[in-house]
């Protein structure tokens, strides 16, 4: 991989056992707070295995992406980040330097003149998959935010639930933080890779029926003060931002 800074990050040494859709959720949450994600490329093929790519809108974002979540504990395995070789087809195309392939054009003629009759099914296979980028980049950005309940429609439930947040009154600084408008797909290792990255962090609990809920306990008022600055208004997905608040007491 180049170590030249790119919009794309690279990253490898993913715990293989992750479903995808889970996998693409919590890079997600990790990830966006560097910047706009444009695209995430994680695929569960033997070659792909265990890797996944991070699409971001500015090469900044990347950059920092890359130096404050090298080595990062993610499913219990360091991740380990370079920037990725060339652009993401994303990425060229809004550069405007997008080329069709051309070599994939040719198989593809080469298969229906006959030159390759003993791998018919091959051929058909290459057919399907011709042209991965934009099959890979058209499926990514509606699972990222159809996990999260699409994106044209959700932009209503938060404004609507706005009003019962901001009725609920600031408790005097303690340890424990209560997040509230969370996505029904957060778990609670989601929660703590957002919030391990924080001095004295101890604990996620969730509550047991309600998963826009939860709580977040650290060792001291000022260690859980810092978390809550930092991560107020956090999107874990593109329509879900967190608020946080201190816990009762």
């Amino acid at each position: 991989m180049s170590m030249h800074s790119n919009h794309t990050i690279y990253i490898n040494n993913l715990n293989e056992k992750i479903k995808k859709d889970e996998l693409k959720k919590s890079l997600y949450a990790i990830f966006s707070q560097f910047g706009q994600i444009l695209d995430i490329v994680a695929l569960k093929t033997l070659k792909m295995r265990g890797q996944a790519f991070v699409i971001f809108k500015e090469i900044n974002s990347a950059a920092n992406a890359l130096r404050s979540m090298q080595g990062f504990p993610f499913y219990d395995k360091p991740m380990r980040i370079q920037f990725a070789k060339k652009d993401s087809e994303v990425i060229a195309k809004l550069k405007g330097t997008w080329v069709e392939p051309v070599k994939r054009s040719r198989d593809k003629h080469d298969d229906e003149g006959g030159k390759r009759k003993k791998k018919s099914k091959g051929q058909a296979a290459d057919s399907n998959a011709q042209g991965p980028p934009p099959q890979i980049n058209q499926r990514v950005p509606p699972q990222l935010n159809a996990g999260s309940m699409s994106a044209a429609a959700p932009a209503p439930p938060p404004a609507a639930a706005a009003p019962a947040l901001s009725a609920i009154p600031e408790q005097p600084p303690n340890q424990i933080l209560f997040i509230t408008n969370l996505p029904e797909e957060t778990t609670e290792m989601m929660l703590s890779m957002l919030f391990n990255q924080f001095p004295g962090f101890k604990e996620v609990r969730l509550v047991p029926g309600r998963h826009d809920i939860a709580f977040v306990e650290f060792e001291t008022d000022a260690q859980a003060s810092a978390a809550k600055d930092a991560l107020q208004s956090f999107k874990i997905t593109p329509t879900n931002a967190m608020k946080i608040s201190f816990a009762k007491k």
